[in-house]
C-alpha cells in the first residue's frame, strides 16, 4: 500500500515540476490547477477503495481467531468429565451437567470431612460409621461443591464469555432453564442429606444441618450480587478458603464429635492457605476481571506481585500451623507438616512463579497433596 502512494506521490511532483519549468522557460502565466493535480479522483478513490479493503481483511482475521480459544476437536473428553479447560466440546445434557458441577473440585472437600472425622477422635472403622462418612462426603462434594460451582458458573457467564466462550453456559450447550434447575436439584439435595445426618447421629441440634445451610449460602453471596464476595479478592478468596477447608472440617468433626471452638480458629486460620490456593485460580481470569470490574488480587497488585502473595499465603500458614503444633506439644506432628511444606516450595519455583497461567494445573496436581496430607497430620495432632 505505501509503495503504490509513494509511486503516485513521486509521479505527481514530476509533473508539477515540468510544467513549472516550462513556464518559466517560456514566461507564460498558465495557472494549473494543483488541487486537480494532487488529487486525481482515480487515486483518491483507488485509496479509498484500497483502505476499505484492508480493513475487512483485519475483521476477517479477527473472526477466524476467535473460535482458537476453543478447545474444539482437540478437547479432552476426560477434561470434559473434571470439568477443567482443555475439556472437549459436549453435546449429551448429562456431560455437559457434570461438567459444570466441577468434579475435580470435589476431593479437598472430600477429604475435609476425613479429616474433621479424625479430628473428632471417635471415629471407628465399622459399618455405619463409613457409611456416615460417605454420605456426608457426598453432601460435601457432588451437592454442595457442584451446587457452587453450576451457581458460580451461572453468574460468571458473562466473564466466561470472554474467557472460556466454549464453557456449557456462555456457548448455549445448556438452557437457562435446565442450568436454574440443576441449581436447586443440588442445593435442596445438600441440605436434605445434612438434615438425615443429623437425624442419625442423634444430633439434639441440627448442626451439621446448619454448617450446610450457612457454606450455601456462603456460596450464594460469593458469586451472586448484590453481595458477590468475589468482587473482593481478599474477602472473596478467603470465602472460598473456607469454604473448602474450615466447612467440610467441622461437618465430619460435628458428625462424629463436638465441634470445639480451638479447632474453628485452627480451620480458619488454614484457610489463609485456601485463600492462597484460590489466588492461583485467578490469573487466568485477568483479562475478564478487567473488563468486568472485578478486583481479583492478580488486577489489584499485578501480576508478579499477586504470584508472591499467593505462595506466601500458603507457606506462611503451613508455618504458623506447624509452630502451633509445635507449642502444643506436638513435636513429631509440627515435623511431619514441615516436611510436607518443602516440596509445595520446591513447586512453587518450579511450575506457578515461572508462569502462574501456562503451570497452574500442573502446580496444583504436583503441590496441593503435599497441603492436604499436612491437613490429616493436623487433623490426627488435635484428635490425640
Amino acid at each position: 500500500m505505501s509503495s503504490v502512494l509513494n509511486t503516485v506521490s513521486s509521479l505527481r511532483l514530476s509533473r508539477i515540476y515540468r510544467i513549472n519549468s516550462n513556464n518559466n522557460n517560456n514566461n507564460n502565466h498558465l495557472r494549473i490547477p494543483i488541487h486537480s493535480v494532487l488529487n486525481p479522483p482515480s487515486v483518491s478513490f483507488t485509496r479509498r477503495r484500497l483502505t476499505v479493503r484492508a480493513a475487512d481483511t483485519d475483521t476477517n482475521e479477527v473472526k477466524s481467531k476467535a473460535p482458537d480459544k476453543a478447545p474444539a476437536s482437540g478437547g479432552s473428553s476426560f477434561n470434559q468429565l473434571l470439568g477443567i479447560k482443555g475439556a472437549a466440546q459436549e453435546t449429551d445434557k448429562w456431560k455437559i451437567r457434570l461438567q459444570l458441577t466441577k468434579p475435580v473440585t470435589w476431593p479437598p472437600l472430600v477429604w475435609g470431612v476425613v479429616c474433621g472425622a479424625a479430628a473428632s477422635g471417635n471415629f471407628h472403622w465399622n459399618p455405619e460409621d463409613v457409611a456416615k462418612s460417605i454420605l456426608c462426603m457426598i453432601m460435601s462434594g457432588p451437592c454442595l461443591t457442584g451446587y457452587t460451582q453450576t451457581l458460580n458458573d451461572w453468574y460468571d457467564r458473562e466473564i466466561d464469555a470472554i474467557n472460556e466462550p466454549y464453557r456449557p453456559i456462555p456457548s448455549g450447550a445448556i438452557s437457562e432453564k435446565e442450568v436454574i434447575s440443576q441449581i436447586w436439584l443440588l442445593l435442596l439435595g445438600g441440605l436434605g442429606i445434612a438434615a438425615v445426618l443429623d437425624v442419625w447421629a442423634g444430633h439434639d441440634f441440627p448442626i451439621v444441618f446448619y454448617l450446610a445451610l450457612g457454606g450455601s449460602l456462603l456460596s450464594y453471596i460469593y458469586s451472586a450480587p448484590p453481595l458477590k464476595l468475589k468482587q473482593n479478592g481478599w474477602i472473596g478468596n478467603f470465602a472460598l478458603g473456607a469454604s473448602y477447608i474450615s466447612l467440610p472440617w467441622w461437618a465430619g468433626q460435628a458428625l462424629f464429635g463436638t465441634l470445639t471452638p480451638d479447632i474453628i480458629v485452627l480451620t480458619l486460620l488454614y484457610s489463609i492457605a485456601g485463600l492462597g490456593i484460590a489466588i492461583v485460580n485467578d490469573f487466568k481470569s485477568i483479562e475478564g476481571d478487567k473488563a468486568l470490574g472485578l478486583l481479583s488480587i492478580p488486577v489489584a497488585f499485578g501480576a508478579e506481585t499477586a504470584k508472591w502473595i499467593c505462595v506466601g499465603a500458603i507457606d506462611i500458614t503451613q508455618i504458623s500451623v506447624a509452630g502451633y503444633l509445635l507449642g502444643a506439644g506436638k513435636p513429631y506432628y509440627a515435623l511431619a507438616l514441615l516436611a510436607l511444606i518443602i516440596p509445595q516450595v520446591v513447586f512453587q519455583f518450579q511450575y506457578f512463579l515461572k508462569d502462574p497461567v501456562k503451570y497452574d494445573v500442573k502446580y496444583q496436581a504436583s503441590a496441593q497433596p503435599f497441603l492436604v496430607l499436612g491437613l490429616l497430620v493436623t487433623a490426627l495432632a488435635t484428635s490425640h
